[in-house]
């Protein structure tokens, strides 16, 4: 189909070729349906698509099942048969097996390239999303970014942010006179917060090298996109970090790409799976950002396209940005799936031949209801689709196999190794250290100085006869603590800084101004 994603067959007897425009797959999607209906056999046929066209791919794998995209299909399979009929009924007559180029990440490193970034370029809102921090909380976390950003401490790692947080604990009471309120209570509360991410294994995702984008967005060198799959079983263990890395994803990439207006083709396609983990539980400020966010990144060239169980699980403001979709079966056992399939057959645009609630609620495996934008953007008329056939094998490749591909990427060797520079941790560790190294040189001139005082006392109370008065008091100072040692240094530096903050984005993550 010239300029569109074939995406399956509709109409009477399937005979009419359903598919999304690329000139508005920037403007998002949905791909929604209860377990076994076949939302990933769906999200696997659109990434083909997409990939064949030249556009790259982000996808996560929560099954573990989607790395097949690596692999073509064969005759062997088990369901062969039926790809090939189902292929010939709806008309796809050069349907064949094929791989396409992939590229694997894993924020643990085990089953990809490593994926991180740093702490500054998560940004306050997005870390105090993920270790769910009350409002005071963030509040103090917010300052230990602006005391970072002014005195130029970068912070890449927990170590150093747990270093700062510290040192604003000890310095709480200076930094309350011109920030506000820093409490110890909030600060440990944060430390506790971070100390239960390190023990879930999030410190893998903070530190260097920080993975650049411009690696996911790499096409092939027969100019197909490549498929990034980020392994996704595993995280799916600690759900906000799974949602959180996501999301700052996101606004890295709203940050960093260029306006493009509305290109012929999008940039980057970007799969959202399991996408109610984005908003369960989110404050409304974080959901606004993020409706922000999907409704202006479509002019950076990227389409979001969520994948859920039900439609309602999207906020309604996002949902009404999602122009294409593709809704397999929902089910209806009771009052509230009523209510929410009802709900989801509103928001098509109806097809006199058939009822879109009955659609949605008896269509089969591998078939869906579908609805996409057409010229001028307008939503097309909803269409009851066999989806096509998947090219690449169905279910995950052996081990060795996907070691294999990770050892023979373009990216091999480019992460699997930690950069740890130096950062605010080593910068206040070696403050600390200064500080106490001159209040120890301060009091051992002390000491010296009273010394000689005293062996001039003794002389001249030996020859004059005559006491002199000398005093005793001793003026120390020794640090007691990590904050005490250098809160001279670091506070005088912090008073006399000329605003050297750097600037934020939409979501508080770290602007590099490109």
């Amino acid at each position: 189909m010239d300029g569109r994603i074939f995406v399956g067959g509709g109409g009477v007897d399937y005979a009419e070729k359903q598919g999304l425009l690329l000139k508005y797959a920037n403007r998002h999607g949905l791909v929604a349906g209860a377990t076994g209906t076949g939302k990933t056999v769906t999200l696997q046929i659109l990434a083909e698509n997409f990939a064949a066209q030249g556009v790259p791919v982000f996808l996560s794998d929560v099954k573990g099942d989607l790395s097949g995209l690596a692999k073509a299909g064969s005759e062997g399979f088990k369901l062969h048969e039926a790809f090939t009929s189902r292929a010939e009924k709806i008309g796809f007559t050069d349907y064949s097996y094929k791989a396409f180029p992939v590229t694997f990440w894993d924020l643990y490193g085990d089953q990809g390239h490593p994926v991180r970034t740093t702490v500054s370029e998560m940004g306050p809102l997005l870390l105090a999303r993920l270790l769910e921090l009350t409002e005071a909380q963030e509040g103090v976390l917010n300052i230990a970014f602006r005391v970072a950003d002014e005195q130029g401490l970068p912070l890449l790692d927990l170590k150093d942010l747990q270093a700062l947080l510290v040192w604003v604990g000890e310095n709480g009471k200076d930094l309350s006179l011109r920030y506000g309120n820093v409490s110890h209570s909030s600060v440990g509360a944060i430390q506790r917060a971070l100390l239960v991410l390190e023990n879930q294994g999030g410190a893998k995702l903070f530190g260097e090298p920080a993975l650049e984008l411009s690696d996911m967005m790499r096409t092939d060198t027969d100019g197909r996109g490549r498929i990034s799959i980020l392994a996704s079983d595993k995280l799916m263990g600690a759900p906000r970090l799974y949602a959180t890395f996501l999301l700052w994803l996101l606004s890295e990439l709203f940050e960093e790409l260029p306006e493009v207006g509305d290109p012929d083709k999008p940039k980057l396609v970007f799969f959202f799976d399991e996408a109610h983990l984005l908003f369960d539980g989110a404050p409304k400020a974080l959901v606004d950002k993020v409706e922000q966010v999907a409704r202006l990144i479509r002019s950076k060239g990227v389409g979001i396209y969520f994948v859920t169980q039900s439609p309602s699980d999207i906020p309604e403001d996002i949902l009404g940005q999602l122009g294409n979709r593709v809704q397999h079966a929902l089910r209806a056992f009771t009052a509230r799936d009523r209510k929410q399939l009802r709900l989801a057959a509103e928001t098509y645009r109806d097809n006199p031949r058939f009822s879109t609630e009955d659609a949605i609620r008896e269509v089969g495996v591998g078939e869906a209801v579908t609805s996409f934008l057409e010229r001028k953007g307008a939503p097309g008329v909803v269409e009851r689709t066999l989806i096509r056939p998947p090219s690449t094998q169905l279910g995950p490749i052996e081990p060795g196999e996907r070691k294999a591909l990770i050892d023979a990427s373009p990216i091999a060797g480019k992460y699997e190794t930690v950069n740890d520079r130096e950062s605010a941790y080593e910068v206040l560790t070696k403050r600390a250290a200064d500080a106490a190294r001159e209040a120890e040189e301060a009091e051992r001139a002390e000491e010296e100085a009273e010394s000689a005082a005293e062996r001039e006392y003794r002389a001249g109370r030996r020859y004059s006869g005559s006491r002199v008065k000398r005093s005793t008091s001793r003026s120390r100072k020794t640090p007691d603590s990590f904050g005490g040692a250098m809160a001279e240094a670091v506070m005088k530096e912090l008073k006399g800084t000329t605003g050297r903050r750097i600037v934020r984005g939409i979501l508080g993550s770290l602007f590099k101004g490109r």
